[in-house]
């Protein structure tokens, strides 16, 4: 509960940092140079961090908190930091001092005043990147210590103080000269994400020392972890970046607007893919006895999960397509955000929802290969997705448009949906890898048959009402669209199809 609602809370303060952004800049050039420069230095946090940390270290730390061992607990804690203090130190400079080389691999498609302001941005904000990976260390701690309220939600720091930088600088200043100050304020609100974290740390960890121990066991156990789950998060993290790649080839906005629909996209994947894959990894990795009874276990979690996940999951997918201009108008139109950029977002919004479910129901799958202590096959299938995302990702974005007739912008949501259908790709690859390992799972065909019949019927009523009523402010065209919507899918669905435990 702590989890979710720390993460229910930094992603509303990103919901509230997006709309001020939007409000300033809209879908212009400097709103893109700005998306794509986070995208850069990101890499590195996304690489050493939260993840990555979580898979290796915590293990290790937690049990030697549990077996009392609390002197070696700090050696190693203080072990890691040093190592990763270093590591993302030199790839902070390395950022910064290459920052125009990677202007050009990320984001080809920037030229003149565009990409300059794209390399000034990035190596304001590759520091930043630095103290987040830190901050996920202090998460790493927090965490085995069962705090995890605090390292969750301090991410509204971040965000809080990129809307401050916005506020403050108000909008008389030009766009490009606001771009530099929302890049300062985020290295300042990635300060006061690891300094608020550090006294509780310290307090918590009072055997903490930093030093370079490499020669202590339970340090190396770390390293050997690190590698397997480093190489998994760095394919993840590349496919993101193909995406604002592609983006960036086309016309001003894309990357943007790509950026603005994964704020509202990544809700229902963090708040319940997340959230209930997170839950099942202990209790699918708790099962014990024979193969067939830890088989039997599996099965059984699995059908809960996936039930789960599906009931708030699928009425996500169906709104993105039905009512994602009402939502993203709802988030982000104001000042410079105009009702013509709610109607882009929505675009590639609809483009999400086609793997919305097989993003979320895969994290599930590959928890369950993680609990039979098995990476390599989630990796395998990850490595294919990417790989798929790009191929028709290129011809859905770049080719198509042109084929068709419409305009080069519209690309982006060709991006969203192949990025889709390769979610489903992977999706169906582990499900027949699991099912060969475990047995077969049982179907959830007739009741996410039922859950899409009612959200599709919620999402028209919404759609009816909301167009009786024009003429609203987004905000109330939002409320009399999404709460029919949400009334009628509750009502068809019942308490007996509501996910079971």
């Amino acid at each position: 509960m702590l989890v979710a609602a720390g993460i229910f809370l930094s992603r509303i303060s990103g919901l509230v940092r997006d709309r001020v952004f939007a409000h300033y800049f809209g879908n212009s050039a400097a709103a893109d140079a700005f998306r794509a420069a986070m995208r850069i230095p990101n890499f590195l946090q996304n690489l050493f961090g939260e993840g990555v940390l979580s898979a290796s270290f915590i293990p290790v730390y937690a049990g030697l908190l549990a077996r009392e061992e609390k002197e070696e607990a700090g050696r190693v804690a203080g072990s890691v930091f040093a190592i990763l203090a270093v590591v993302s130190s030199v790839l902070v400079l390395l950022g910064v001092l290459g920052a125009p080389l990677l202007i050009d691999v990320i984001a080809p498609g920037f030229h003149g005043d565009k990409r300059e302001l794209t390399v000034t941005l990035v190596r304001i904000l590759f520091p930043g990147a630095g103290l987040l990976v830190m901050s996920a260390w202090c998460l790493g701690i927090l965490n085995s210590h069962r705090r995890f309220f605090l390292s969750y939600s301090v991410p509204i720091l971040w965000n809080a103080a990129i809307v401050a930088g916005l506020v403050a600088a108000g909008s008389t200043a030009a766009q490009s000269r606001l771009a530099v100050v929302a890049a300062w304020a985020s290295v300042a609100g990635s300060a006061a994400q690891f300094l608020v974290q550090l006294p509780v740390v310290i307090r918590l960890a009072p055997s903490l020392r930093i030093a370079f121990d490499l020669g202590l066991g339970s340090v190396r156990t770390v390293l050997k972890n690190f590698a397997p789950v480093f190489v998994s998060r760095g394919v993840v993290q590349l496919s993101a970046y193909i995406d604002s790649l592609l983006a960036s080839l086309l016309p001003d906005g894309a990357v943007s607007g790509l950026a603005y629909a994964q704020t509202i996209y990544l809700l229902p994947v963090s708040l319940f893919g997340m959230a209930v894959s997170a839950s099942e990894l202990p209790e699918m990795s708790s099962a014990t006895g024979s193969d067939d009874e830890v088989a039997a276990h599996l099965r059984k979690r699995l059908y809960s999960g996936l039930r789960r996940i599906s009931f708030f999951v699928i009425p996500s997918a169906v709104a993105f397509l039905v009512l994602g201009d009402a939502i993203a108008g709802a988030i982000y139109q104001s000042g410079k955000f105009t009702r013509a950029d709610a109607m882009y977002v929505w675009g590639i919004l609809a483009g999400s929802a086609v793997g919305l479910l097989a993003s979320t129901g895969g994290r599930l799958y590959s928890s369950a290969f993680y609990a039979l202590k098995d990476t390599k096959t989630p990796l395998r299938f990850a490595v294919l997705r990417v790989t798929a995302t790009t191929v028709l990702g290129y011809l859905c974005a770049i080719p198509l448009p042109a084929l068709i007739g419409i305009d080069p912008k519209w690309g982006v949501a060709g991006l969203t949906a192949s990025a889709g259908v390769s979610g489903w790709i992977e999706f169906v690859l582990l499900r027949r890898a699991l099912t060969r390992r475990i047995g077969a799972i049982p179907s959830l065909a007739g009741y996410t048959s039922r859950l899409w019949a009612a959200a599709l019927a919620g999402a028209a009523s919404g759609w009816v009402i909301r167009g009786a009523l024009p003429g609203l402010h987004p905000i109330l065209t939002a409320c009399v669209a999404l709460v029919p919507f949400g009334g009628v899918y509750l009502a068809l669905t019942g308490r007996e199809n509501w996910p079971q435990r």
